[in-house]
């Protein structure tokens, strides 16, 4: 089977598991809508869809929204791919083999199959995913490597096509994933359409990287929330002050001295120092090598990387990526990293 077919209907079967996150499916399934026909009219006509659980039942997503009507699993055959989208984990439910089946038949067809959130899951419990690679959001990192430590989670971009595999960390990229695919079928300007209506400036490729799990609470200084913001976008390529002050419509000296009140730092080492923190993240929860998690956080060479590392945390990055693999709680865990506001109490 073909993974393009210009000028056809793009034919998607939902396979909606129980409590499943409505975000991921509804960015998906509304970019599917929006391609499909002209303004916002919804009729099926260069997209198709249906909706499907085990038994036809109707699809109670984990905010507890029912999409209805649902029909039964049907031929695989009728659908350019078959999307998952998974629910709320918790080990101690009652896997659907019914649905783990058709899984298993649709990859026998030779339909490609996308998992969506945790929907992956599903497709490692069909045994579809071994010796892959599969996109998984940060938040769900360790509970996959915990499980199913034989798989090879990827947690720094957004989504993998992997053939006739696909992998999406969720969330909002589900839209830039169903973007992907009508570009695919379709063509980029009824991609475009879609997130345009949706407002979304432009698609993101798999390979951009996942929001960092960083929190600055506290930041009241409207200007540095928006500086905040802006290096969290260059945290490869390192912005000069100059540069993120002339973004900012400030001087140098005004930037330098609101980093200082509100942060207590200047912002170019505010700036180091989150880079700094995405390279721990990477470390902790990606494969990358420690070369190339010092490239992708704009440090000239791994030596000047390490330097700094060492000098933020303690320890060298292999030691860091160690202990995380050791589960010590020596080393700082990136997910609660955060800086305080000296000036806004709680």
């Amino acid at each position: 089977m073909s993974l393009t077919h210009a000028g056809e209907p793009l034919s998607v079967g939902f396979v909606l598991l129980r409590r499943f996150t409505m975000l991921p499916f509804a960015a998906f399934v509304d970019c599917l809508r929006l391609a499909a026909d002209e303004g916002d009219r919804s009729r099926q006509l260069r997209c198709h869809w249906v909706f499907m659980t085990s038994a036809g039942q109707d699809a109670i997503s984990s905010c507890g929204a029912a999409v209805t009507p649902c029909t039964a699993f049907r031929d695989p055959a009728e659908f350019d791919y078959i999307v998952v989208i998974g629910g709320v984990q918790d080990e101690h439910d009652v896997i659907d083999e019914t649905a783990i089946a058709y899984l298993q038949r649709t990859a026998k067809a030779g339909v490609p199959l996308v998992g969506v959130c945790t929907g992956v899951f599903a497709l490692i419990q069909a045994g579809l995913m071994n010796g892959r690679r599969c996109c998984v959001s940060w938040y769900h990192h360790g509970d996959l490597t915990r499980r199913f430590p034989d798989i090879e989670p990827v947690a720094d971009r957004l989504f993998i096509d992997d053939g006739h595999l696909l992998t999406c960390a969720g969330g909002v990229a589900s839209a830039d994933l169903a973007a992907y695919l009508v570009e695919r079928h379709l063509g980029k300007a009824w991609a475009m359409k879609s997130l345009h209506i949706m407002l979304i400036d432009e698609a993101r490729r798999g390979e951009h990287p996942q929001p960092q799990p960083v929190v600055f609470d506290k930041v009241e200084d409207r200007l540095v929330r928006r500086a905040i913001a802006i290096l969290e976008q260059h945290l490869g390529e390192p912005l000069g002050v100059d540069a993120l002050a002339e973004r900012l419509g400030t001087s140098r000296r005004n930037l330098e001295r609101r980093f200082r009140e509100a942060l207590g730092v200047g912002p170019r080492k505010f700036a180091r120092d989150l880079r700094l923190r995405y390279g721990l993240w990477l470390l902790h929860y990606t494969a990358k090598s420690v070369t190339d998690i010092g490239e992708r956080c704009g440090f000239s060479d791994t030596a000047h990387f390490s330097r700094h590392f060492r000098e933020a945390f303690g320890v060298t990055p292999s030691a860091a990526r160690r202990a995380a693999g050791e589960g010590n709680g020596a080393v700082v865990d990136p997910f609660f990293l955060h800086i305080e506001s000296r000036t806004a109490p709680l």
